[in-house]
């Protein structure tokens, strides 16, 4: 997949990864940019009968973030770890206890929604941000449609699916205040019997540019 910002200039080549080991599941989510930045994103999850979260490893680094993350959820033991380096280079850790819930997402939002029918209701996941040491946050998950897009000669279609984070109280309008407030992520979804994600369009980590990740060959009606 290739990475392209709001004017359409390739900006990143995106590249996933996928191991299973017994019955966890692996999945290794990279952007490399061209001016040498990094987002870099591992997670370890189960699906016996359900999605659950084993644990979250996600890194942001170079001139592209305005601030870098390093941000770790160990969901079975509910330990969140965030490293920054200090000026001299020195890692400092900080690790905190937190009580998760049990749909915790972060990082296999995506296949959850290769998991989904178009037809589906409107749900909810929980995601930790990575903001002040871990900010639970409740994203809203909801179908809008199918749009036809074009590869290899072919028109196929793809469900379009919106990811509404919900930051409610004090936090939303805090949020709207300092101009951190995430906009809403669309995916897009291959339709048959092996889905795909063919195109993610929104914010890297919930902030900052939007970014339009999607099938290299690929061509999307407006």
């Amino acid at each position: 997949m290739v990475a392209r910002s709001e004017t359409g200039k390739i900006i990143a080549r995106f590249e996933f990864l996928q191991t299973v080991q017994g019955d966890e599941v692996t999945i290794g989510l990279t952007y490399h940019f061209v001016d040498g930045s990094i987002d870099e994103e591992t997670t370890t999850f189960t699906q016996q009968g359900m999605f659950r979260l084993i644990r979250n490893h996600h890194i942001q680094k170079g001139p592209f973030f305005a601030k870098p993350i390093d941000f770790t959820v160990d969901a079975a033991t509910g330990i969140v770890t965030t490293r920054t380096t200090d000026k001299n280079g020195k890692i400092h850790a900080e690790s905190e206890h937190m009580g998760l819930p049990d749909d915790l997402a972060n990082g296999f939002v995506g296949t959850l929604l290769l998991n989904v029918s178009r037809n589906t209701a409107p749900f909810r996941v929980g995601i930790l941000a990575p903001i002040e040491g871990g900010r639970l946050i409740r994203i809203l998950i909801s179908p809008e449609g199918e749009q036809t897009f074009h590869m290899a000669g072919q028109s196929l279609k793809a469900t379009v699916f919106r990811i509404h984070p919900e930051l409610g109280g004090i936090v939303g309008v805090i949020a709207q205040l300092i101009g951190l407030q995430p906009k809403d992520v669309m995916v897009w979804v291959l339709e048959g019997e092996d889905p795909a994600v063919v195109r993610i369009v929104g914010q890297l980590g919930g902030y900052g540019p939007v970014v339009s990740s999607e099938l290299e060959g690929a061509s999307f009606e407006k």
